[in-house]
């Protein structure tokens, strides 16, 4: 396959095929029928009104936190901390309110999911700088990271923060109404939709666009040329990681203010990590993470039926998305050379003369 572009489409599509084919046979080792199977992920995703609302709730945060994995890897870093980089911004956003007095209405919200957006930035961009001032592996930094900012978050929120009445689960204080963050009209999708779809949009547009996202592509693409050209590397990758990491930030904002209500245990489901196989699945194309975060957000939707209808754990979803994932990985090695699995040799013609 010589076209660069539909080699770029059909490698995640044959991988989402093999990890859809791999979990049918998981299916079946549990004595069930995989056809069934993949026609309730379908169902369970898109089959009515209700399972698309689910579907588009669950894939906002999604957009976003593959928006932190996606915006450093084009810089030329592979950074997967989006987890930890979430529950900092929820955590800042249920926080504000009880250090400041915030005003109501639009004018507080933005201001809590800018304090989200900014504690995200802050810890991601602390794996960049890792990355250029002391030569940490970013992969590795950003992980631990994460790990960090759970234990950081679980300390605060069933300590200094703890509202009293929170017995059994330990949270914040819930957020005053007039801060939430409402749905959109009559659907049961919350404005954190729109962000997600909007900052995916600007992300493309800014690499694509402006001069900054060009010399950031060079930089990820060419570090030897970049400084050949003496663009600023250090500074435009750690504005990269910023970048992504308030991308992850706002996602645990929204999911605080249009979700929970309240910082809590709730918060840690494994968006930021989620995040990471959508973005390699979409090539850490910023257009593409919506589509893909969409159908990863169904089959999240889609877990509940499965285990209504088939018996088959919550949880098995999970398995779904870990194949998709090993998949996408394995398809690197075929990067290049797929058009030469496909195609059929055929025999040269003779040559006048030749020998038949």
């Amino acid at each position: 396959m010589k076209h660069p572009t539909l080699e770029s489409l059909a490698l995640p599509v044959l991988a989402l095929a093999g990890g859809l084919g791999l979990f049918g046979l998981f299916v079946w080792f549990n004595g069930q029928d995989p056809v069934q199977a993949w026609r309730l992920l379908f169902l369970g995703a898109f089959g009515d009104a209700f399972s698309l609302q689910n579907t588009l709730q669950r894939a906002a945060p999604l957009m976003l936190t593959a928006l932190c994995v996606a915006i450093p890897a084009r810089a030329g870093l592979t950074v997967i901390g989006g987890e930890g980089a979430l529950v900092l911004g929820g955590l800042a956003c249920a926080a504000l309110p009880s250090a400041l007095p915030l005003p109501g209405g639009a004018a507080g919200t933005g201001l809590m999911l800018l304090a989200a957006a900014a504690a995200g930035a802050a810890w991601i961009a602390l794996a960049g700088w890792l990355r250029q001032w002391r030569g940490v592996n970013e992969t590795i930094s950003s992980l631990l990271l994460g790990y960090i900012a759970i234990a950081l978050f679980k300390h605060i929120v069933e300590g200094p923060l703890r509202d009293p009445a929170s017995l059994n689960k330990p949270s914040t204080l819930p957020l005053e109404e007039s801060l939430r963050i409402g749905t959109l009209g009559g659907w049961d999708v919350h404005w954190g939709l729109v962000w997600g779809v909007a900052l995916c949009i600007a992300a493309g547009l800014w690499l694509l666009a402006t001069t900054h996202g060009f010399a950031t592509r060079v930089v990820g693409g060419n570090p030897r040329a970049a400084q050949l050209v003496g663009l600023p590397a250090t500074r435009l990758i750690i504005t990269a990681c910023a970048l992504g990491g308030a991308c992850a930030g706002l996602a645990g904002g929204i999911e605080v203010a249009a979700v929970h209500t309240a910082a809590n245990a709730s918060l840690i489901v494994g968006l930021g990590y989620t995040g990471i196989l959508v973005s390699f699945v979409a090539r850490h194309q910023p257009l593409a993470i919506v589509p893909v975060a969409i159908l990863f957000g169904g089959f999240l939707a889609a877990g509940s039926l499965l285990q209504r209808r088939m018996g088959l754990p919550d949880a098995s979803v999970q398995v779904l998305m870990g194949f998709c994932f090993v998949f996408i990985l394995a398809s690197e090695a075929l990067r290049g050379r797929l058009g030469e699995l496909f195609s059929i040799r055929r025999p040269m013609p003779a040559t006048a003369g030749a020998p038949a």
